[in-house]
């Protein structure tokens, strides 16, 4: 017997000694969640059914005996959401750590947004184990200190059922946990309805370009095998939706921005592992639960013909999107009343053509940027109404998507 398999079974001996099977805590947390959960203005789809999240707290279940403490993925993304707190200057004294990498967040914030108590919360029951046990060892080596007597707290709780009351928390943190959640909308609803005015909500989930080099080798591999394709990589949230969730959750001042990691395994085999122990296995209810040998050796096969590298390793892509959004507050910065500007765009364009900084200091012709709107708007009109055309004269330019001129030569 394996000693991951011993400590699982001694844990879950732990809770039947106390009268609390594991599946019945779920059971219990969830209920508890659902008749307690701030209330009011939430949207979202309560039906909607993708994930099979009894599985997903199974898979957890599981990862958290296999996972290691020092994780590439988790630990480089965890440390890219934290390091926003430091952009801030208001402190966040009580924060929720929302399922995903639970004890990557409590091991990594170091102080940071003036985080006093870390509430973690997730489904799973081994998971929320883990975390109470590692938050033991580090304050028995001492790291206390390091974390500036941060209190933790551990509770069982869905994300689609926050068990918290409106404004009661100052930031929620949620680290690439918020992917498997079925009424995404819904839960980002919560999340803002418990934090108190001006709170933060950070969030770090993956997108849909996570893993395309393994899509594309399970699709072609099915192809030929089976003659048909199922689900075996759950579908994932794509950039351009992150903006409108948080939009459509009640977030003012929304943020997003998107990172793409590249790890490199030995094979195919050593990916599925990895994904295995962070608790990133396919948990789609309408998933194929078998997957043939021949398939599964054929899609590691064109895994490897496909996009493997000249030294033998395999890439596989990672993307993540980073959210950002605060609770409404009165003290937030306000856009100007519609239709109070002063200045038009038409007579921004055309007191500053394209053209008009492509020339050097020394053209006789520049235009003066200290001249008013107004003169530069006489000048533009007198040019036309002479004919005068300087395109041919200068540079030509074009425009790129950053919205800048460039000159060509």
């Amino acid at each position: 017997m394996t000693l991951a398999s011993e400590l699982g079974r001694s844990s879950r001996c732990c809770l039947s000694r106390v009268g609390v099977p594991v599946a019945a805590a779920q059971r219990l947390a969830t209920r508890a969640a659902g008749e307690f959960s701030a209330s009011g203005d939430e949207v979202g789809d309560k039906n909607a059914d993708v994930f099979d999240r009894e599985l997903k707290s199974k898979q957890r279940d599981r990862a958290a005996w296999f996972m290691h403490e020092s994780d590439p993925i988790l630990d480089t993304v965890t440390e890219n959401l934290l390091d926003r707190l430091e952009d801030c200057k208001r402190m966040f004294p009580t924060a929720l750590n929302l399922g995903g990498a639970l004890d990557h967040v409590q091991r990594m914030l170091h102080g940071r947004g003036g985080i006093e108590r870390l509430i973690s919360m997730d489904t799973s029951v081994d998971m929320i184990g883990r975390s109470k046990r590692l938050a033991a060892m580090d304050g028995v080596t001492g790291e206390e200190a390091k974390r500036s007597a941060l209190e933790n707290m551990q509770i069982i709780a869905d994300e689609e059922y926050l068990p918290f009351q409106a404004g009661s928390l100052d930031v929620v943190i949620s680290s690439l946990g918020l992917h498997w959640v079925n009424d995404l909308p819904g839960a980002m609803s919560q999340c803002r309805t418990a934090l108190k005015p001006d709170g933060l909500f950070l969030a770090a989930m993956f997108g849909g370009e996570t893993l395309r080099e393994l899509r594309i080798a399970c699709t072609v591999a099915q192809l030929e095998r089976e003659g048909g394709v199922s689900p075996r990589i759950s579908p994932l949230a794509q950039v351009r939706d992150a903006g409108n969730l948080l939009t459509r959750a009640g977030f003012a001042l929304p943020t997003v921005d998107v990172d793409e990691y590249t790890v490199r395994y030995p094979s195919a085999m050593e990916l599925i592992e990895h994904l295995r122990s962070m608790g990133e296995v396919n948990a789609v209810r309408q998933r194929s639960l078998v997957m043939s040998r021949d398939t599964a050796l054929a899609t590691a096969s064109i895994y490897q013909s496909m996009f493997g590298e000249s030294d033998g390793t395999i890439p596989a892509t990672f993307q993540v999107i980073y959210m950002a959004g605060w609770s409404p507050d009165i003290s937030q910065k306000q856009p100007k009343r519609r239709g109070s500007a002063t200045v038009s765009f038409q007579d921004l364009q055309t007191a500053f053509p394209p053209d008009a900084f492509s020339k050097t200091s020394d053209d006789p012709k520049s235009t003066s940027t200290t001249k008013s709107i107004t003169e530069l708007a006489s000048e533009s009109k007198e040019r036309e109404r002479t004919g005068h055309n300087e395109s041919e004269e200068t540079s030509r330019t074009t425009r790129l998507p950053s919205g800048s001129w460039f000159k060509l030569d």
